[in-house]
């Protein structure tokens, strides 16, 4: 290589970046906000706000209510599934299939949300995909088949993974930089945000980006599993996960029976697994001869993704078999792999260095694409000078980074908004949320591109930011807990949520009254000019000697140069 093996590491950061960090940075936002999906489902549903009851409910006895409203309202039905509550979702939420004819189309289960304590019906939430939309988003891309999507994603991260390796290898001294940071620099203070922010975080980045991959990793490379097994997908997915496949019944027997008592089956399960909690109970056939009850334990108590699970007879309550307490090393690698990407296990405190984690990546993507735009705008200073314009391609650059970082936080915020404000009675009212959010992201891209200048940075912050400081106030005028009215009643999930959101204002704000306060370097550099006619006039001074290679002088024409680069569209 005609340069060195640095300077190829820095060509290879560069552009691994460049190419997909738009993508990246969308991967990054809606991912981390997907560790709060429950939190946020549960905000855009105002109705069960002010639903929940100061009693508490064990899970056996939520399973037992939940039985009781199954029996009434779901005769009939070959499957029940029953979510037991948590700390972070404190309802109980059932579902069942309605019994079909053979040949007709499948229909999506019914859905309905009980008090965990009495069983009753709680009042009915407005429909919405809340924090899913942002989970599926991540790795789906919506508007998209899942296979395209998922693809897209996966070359994404690889480039990730490359870029965050080369960009280790490119700066030598990275702990050192961490610590560094020279403002109003230019390009040298987008060099220091985008250090601190990787080093800051360097191993959740390289943690989160291999593992995005692994979850992927048998439809990214299926090779091997097809040539072990020639194909029998049944047989590998029954060896390597042992969870997913068992022998409780495929058939109903035909013979009603009734349906043992669920709360002493989810008591004896939570005691095999050392007192960890029950998450959901699927039962398979309920009233028949041959039912079937399994208990999934919760994600929390492992690390690992592989959760165990105990299968019961549903007529007698005999133990049938249990899963996933003995898992292949290679298959709990992998579980645990997914488990660290998906971050189930982690308690409050770790959910929020996850959260802001993933924050300091999104500011870790967006700061290299703006400093590469600011790098590249210098080779069009002396154009800029005489009145010309930037290239087509930096042009685009710039419009692509001001619809993805000003103008993906506003769509987003627009989302919430639109949970409130569409009316609830509206047909397929999650599909309407869901075009509003794209309509607001495509119409911000559209007009950075069409007008990539400071002046459109300001505004779409600004946007962003007043619509996100204003959701504390959007929630209790339609029908949600306020702040103080949900920190009365203890729902500490509704004031975080209200809490993020005027602190993402705030920083949105700040950021655009910063773009609006700082003015190009040209313009704060120049005397005014009655002060330039009251200065005396001053001797000539001596040629300045030319500066050696290296030193970070500029002569007064290069200064020229400089000073009309910054007046382009990067903040």
């Amino acid at each position: 290589m005609k340069e060195g093996f640095r300077q190829s590491m820095a060509w290879l950061h560069t552009w691994s970046g460049l190419l997909v960090g738009w993508v990246l940075f969308m991967v990054f936002a809606t991912g981390t906000s997907a560790y709060f999906r429950d939190e946020i489902s549960h905000w855009m549903k105002p109705e069960l706000h002010t639903a929940h009851a100061a009693s508490q409910a064990t899970p056996a006895q939520a399973a037992g209510q939940a039985v009781r409203f199954l029996e009434r309202e779901a005769t009939g039905s070959t499957r029940w599934n029953i979510g037991l509550p948590s700390d972070r979702e404190p309802d109980v939420r059932v579902t069942w299939t309605r019994p079909q004819p053979p040949g007709t189309p499948r229909q999506r289960p019914l859905a309905v949300q009980l008090d965990p304590a009495t069983g009753e019906r709680l009042a009915a939430p407005r429909a919405t995909r809340g924090g899913d939309f942002f989970y599926r988003m991540h790795f789906d891309l919506h508007y998209m088949p899942a296979l395209w999507a998922r693809w897209i994603v996966g070359f994404c991260a690889m480039f990730m993974l490359v870029a965050i390796v080369s960009g280790i290898v490119t700066h030598r001294r990275i702990f050192s930089d961490f610590f560094t940071f020279r403002p109003r620099k230019g390009q040298r203070s987008w060099l220091d945000a985008h250090n601190a922010t990787a080093v800051l975080a360097l191993p959740y980045h390289l943690m989160i980006t291999y593992t995005g991959l692994v979850t992927l990793m048998f439809m990214y490379m299926p090779w091997g599993a097809q040539t072990v097994y020639q194909g029998d997908q049944k047989t590998f997915f029954a060896e390597a996960f042992p969870n997913a496949a068992g022998s409780a019944p495929q058939k109903a027997a035909g013979r009603p029976a009734a349906l043992v008592p669920l709360g002493p089956l989810v008591e004896q399960a939570q005691a095999r697994w050392q007192g960890a909690a029950a998450s959901r109970v699927v039962v398979t056939f309920p009233g028949d001869a041959n039912a079937a009850v399994t208990v999934y334990r919760d994600g929390q108590s492992s690390l690992s993704s592989n959760h165990a699970s105990v299968v019961f007879n549903g007529t007698t309550g005999q133990l049938l078999e249990t899963r996933g307490e003995a898992v292949p090393a290679a298959s709990e690698t992998r579980g645990v792999f997914v488990g660290l990407h998906m971050g189930h296990f982690a308690g409050p405190v770790l959910r929020w260095l996850f959260f802001l984690s993933g924050l300091a990546g999104c500011v870790m993507v967006a700061t290299g694409l703006l400093m590469w735009a600011v790098k590249e705008r210098q080779k069009y200073a002396k154009a800029l000078a005489k009145g010309g314009r930037i290239g087509f391609g930096l042009r685009l650059v710039d419009g692509l980074n001001l619809g993805a970082i000003a103008g993906l936080p506003l769509a987003m915020a627009s989302f919430f908004w639109a949970n409130r404000l569409i009316p609830v009675a509206t047909p397929d009212r999650p599909a309407a949320e869901i075009a509003a959010f794209f309509t607001v992201w495509g119409v911000a891209t559209v007009a950075g591109i069409a007008w990539p200048a400071r002046r459109m940075w300001q505004v779409q912050l600004a946007l962003g930011g007043l619509l996100f400081a204003a959701v504390p106030v959007l929630n209790p005028l339609t029908g949600g807990a306020g702040l103080i009215t949900a920190g009365a009643a203890g729902h500490w999930s509704l004031v975080g949520f209200d809490a993020t959101c005027l602190l993402l204002g705030a920083a949105l704000l700040a950021s655009a009254w910063w773009l609006g306060r700082r003015k190009p370097a040209a313009r704060a550099g120049t005397a005014p000019r009655s002060a330039q006619a009251a200065r005396p006039a001053q001797p000539a001074a001596p040629a300045p000697h030319p500066h050696p290679a290296g030193e970070p002088g500029l002569s007064p024409v290069r200064h020229t140069l400089a000073a009309a680069a910054a007046e382009g569209s990067s903040p």
